[in-house]
């Protein structure tokens, strides 16, 4: 995986990739710092933003990410009545910014910073974008560098908006700066191939750091099948408007 030499720069064009649910005070800097070095080796730097204590930009080596915890009420309270989660406080988890080629680092970087959080407030997180809730017990103690895709992308299928069809799509791409994934294919057949077929597909995706255009075609080693991108649309299957690329088997 490489990684950028430079320190990236935040951007307000990019949402936060998790929420963190808390009672109570959150931790303080050296807090994180305790856990994350003994945790993954270290050494976490955090460096506060002039006169916003509760802004951080968290750094180890050539990752970075950005951590507000607590969020402030005028943004934290409608956020809370969307979660619908019985927590006092909220913090949030933004990646820099970085080419998708780059994404798979900064995204797990920001990944084991809200694993830490949710650990360190017996909180929750929530991934922003695939829409899953992740309580203490919920996250995997892997190392730092063990990138694994399913941590990150959910696959959903969706036998109602077409009557003879399921609708298949990925939902987690958009965090790497990628499109997301979708195949139909009639009702009856075996939804384990659509998820083999977008999961493989997501991997090249993120192998080539692009979404490619359509018409264009993929070989996937790993099935021995080669896809083919024959369609791009938006949707928002998930509340927020999402980049769609339709694959078929070629």
């Amino acid at each position: 995986m490489r990684i950028r030499k430079k320190m990236p720069k935040p951007s307000a064009k990019r949402p936060p990739l998790y929420f963190i649910g808390y009672r109570g005070a959150p931790p303080a800097s050296e807090e994180i710092i305790t856990w994350y070095n003994h945790t993954y080796g270290g050494p976490l730097t955090i460096r506060y933003e002039t006169d916003a204590p509760e802004s951080w930009q968290v750094t180890h080596g050539p990752w970075s990410a950005y951590a507000v915890i607590p969020l402030p009420a005028s943004h934290a309270t409608d956020i809370m009545k969307q979660l619908a989660w019985e927590h006092d406080c909220l913090g949030a988890i933004a990646p820099s910014v970085t080419s998708p080629r780059e994404a798979p680092a900064m995204v797990l970087f920001a990944a084991r910073l809200a694993r830490g959080l949710t650990l360190l407030t017996q909180g929750t997180a929530y991934d922003v974008t695939t829409q899953t809730y992740h309580n203490p017990s919920d996250w995997k103690g892997r190392l730092l560098s063990e990138f694994i895709l399913d941590d990150h992308l959910t696959l959903t299928h969706d036998d109602a908006s077409r009557p003879d069809q399921v609708w298949s799509y990925s939902l987690g791409l958009s965090k790497f700066g990628l499109d997301e994934l979708e195949t139909w294919h009639k009702k009856g057949l075996p939804e384990q191939t659509a998820r083999e077929l977008i999961m493989e597909s997501a991997r090249e995706l993120l192998r080539i750091g692009s979404s490619p255009k359509v018409g264009t075609c993929l070989v996937l080693p790993t099935l021995g099948r080669t896809i083919r991108v024959v369609k791009y649309r938006t949707a928002a299957p998930a509340g927020r408007m999402l980049g769609f690329r339709e694959l078929q088997l070629a």
